[in-house]
């Protein structure tokens, strides 16, 4: 092969002309990997996240309930973002129960309840507080 092509092929492949591979890039290689891992894996390769970091999505669910504690079916159950202030609804099953869940754990949130032109107190949801599974019941009084 031609001096100036095998020059050519040896820097794309690495590799020498007895086929074992060229110091220089081999230790090239090395350090690129130990870049990627270092530098958040930018080429392609998943970077370990401990445990800590992983982000976990909360729920919060609970009942309506009326003066007596009993469920309320079908009062709306609102839920308010307080970072992008998009809101949320939800009909309250038989039992007057709902359910929110894949929220943020970095934001915080009011939630609220109305039924027949009435309305519960507003709750708010911090993102201070770590818990998953967030219980929560709201009492509109008829």
């Amino acid at each position: 092969m031609h001096r100036m092509a095998w020059g050519i092929v040896a820097d794309m492949t690495g590799v020498n002309r007895s086929g074992r591979p060229r110091r220089k890039f081999a230790r090239a290689l090395a350090l690129a990997g130990l870049a990627c891992c270092v530098a958040g894996a930018p080429l392609g390769v998943p970077s370990p996240l401990p445990m800590a970091q992983a982000q976990v999505d909360r729920v919060v669910q609970g009942k309506v309930v009326d003066k007596s504690d009993a469920g309320m079916k079908g009062a709306t159950v609102y839920l308010k973002d307080g970072h992008t202030l998009a809101v949320k609804s939800y009909i309250a099953s038989d039992d007057g129960s709902f359910r929110f869940g894949q929220l943020a754990q970095n934001t915080d949130y009011q939630l609220w309840a109305e039924s027949e032109g009435k309305k519960s107190g507003v709750k708010n949801i911090s993102s201070f507080d770590t818990r998953n599974q967030i219980n929560i019941n709201l009492k509109i009084e008829k």
